[in-house]
Parts: C-alpha cells; sequence; structure tokens
C-alpha cells in the first residue's frame, strides 16, 4: 500500500492528494491510510531520501527536500539541460502561427496538456499574455514577446515563414521544424542564449 501511495502521490504532482481521496483509490479506511502516511513521512526521513511528503492545504504531496534546492538550482542552469523540449517548441509555433490563442485551442491542436510547456516559454520570455478572450473564464490569450522577435531577428510576426498548413490538416511536426530551420538556424534555444541576448 506504501508503493500504491507513492506512486499516486507522484503522479498528483502539485495538485496531491488529500487522505480522503487516498483512501477512495485504495478501498481503506481513513484512520489506515493517515498512519500510512506518517508512516511514510518518517521512513523517508529515516532513511534520508530525496524527496519527501508533505501536507500543504490539507492535500500530501511528494517533494524534494528544501536542503537541496542549490542542486535543483544547478540543474535548471545546465546549459545541456536547458534546450526547449519538443513539446515546448511545437507550442511556441503554435503560439507564433495562431496568437492570440488561449491554452485550450493550443491543446486542441496538439492534442494534449501543454500547461508545463506554456509555463517554461513564459518563464523564458518567449510568449506573454496578451489580453483576455470572450469566453466563459474570460480565459488567458498567449502571444509571443519582443524577445521571441528579438531572438529570431524579426521586425515584426509578419516576417514568420508562410504558413499554410495550419489552415488544414496541421503537420506539427513539419511546422515546428519549419519555423525554427528557416529561423533559427537549426540551432537549440538555451538559457545561455537567451542570457546572451538579454546583455
Amino acid at each position: 500500500m506504501k508503493s500504491i501511495i507513492e506512486g499516486l502521490l507522484f503522479a498528483s504532482g502539485d495538485e496531491g492528494l488529500d487522505a480522503k481521496q487516498l483512501a477512495e483509490v485504495l478501498e481503506l479506511d481513513l484512520h489506515l491510510v493517515t498512519d500510512l502516511l506518517r508512516d511514510m513521512k518518517l521512513d523517508f526521513k529515516r532513511k534520508g531520501r530525496g524527496v519527501q511528503i508533505v501536507e500543504v492545504a490539507g492535500a500530501y504531496q511528494l517533494t524534494t527536500l528544501a536542503a537541496h534546492a542549490p542542486y535543483f538550482e544547478r540543474l535548471a542552469y545546465t546549459p545541456s539541460r536547458s534546450s526547449l523540449s519538443q513539446a515546448a517548441l511545437e507550442t511556441l509555433s503554435i503560439v507564433a502561427y495562431k496568437q492570440p490563442i488561449t491554452r485550450v485551442e493550443i491543446e486542441e491542436i496538439r492534442g494534449v496538456k501543454c500547461d508545463r510547456a506554456l509555463q517554461t516559454l513564459t518563464g523564458k520570455d518567449l510568449i506573454e499574455e496578451v489580453g483576455r478572450a470572450d469566453a466563459v473564464g474570460r480565459p488567458i490569450l498567449y502571444g509571443t514577446s519582443k524577445q521571441f522577435l528579438e531572438y529570431f531577428g524579426l521586425s515584426s510576426i509578419q516576417e514568420l515563414p508562410d504558413s499554410t498548413s495550419f489552415q488544414g490538416n496541421l503537420d506539427l511536426e513539419e511546422e515546428t521544424r519549419m519555423l525554427f530551420d528557416r529561423l533559427g538556424d537549426q540551432k537549440q534555444i538555451t538559457f545561455e542564449d537567451m542570457d546572451k541576448r538579454g546583455e
């Protein structure tokens, strides 16, 4: 059961799961689940594990240790780890050609969730919030940033390579390759590149 709980907490990510949710999934008594979680917390600490179980606002999460933060920071800024993922590149291509666009519209094109890719691109100042859509919930509209134009040496978004396949059957891989072959000269965007641009 402890192994299953660990897997469930890992899969739930930042949202975590409360004891009641875990009890329902495991089909166990709530008090037993609470006891298991308490035991797991102690086990992780006693064995010097690199992760811990914390309770935030009633939900249990699997997190890294605060004492290890300097190493995660170093990892984040390691050049070999800092290039954009394929998901982020595809998301950036969609935003560039279809802006302004909402997260839901991007996900409809890609067929998968894109929260993490949007977070990465926003964090690197390649895309930004450009307004709110006139729809239920007023979702955020995303567009490319000035930093995006500067990185690719464009005076405006109209200078993007011509694209027609976004209008009909979408070949996302081909669109992404075309955008970054023509504009990026086949080089990957890295933290180092972005830092140099900002100097």
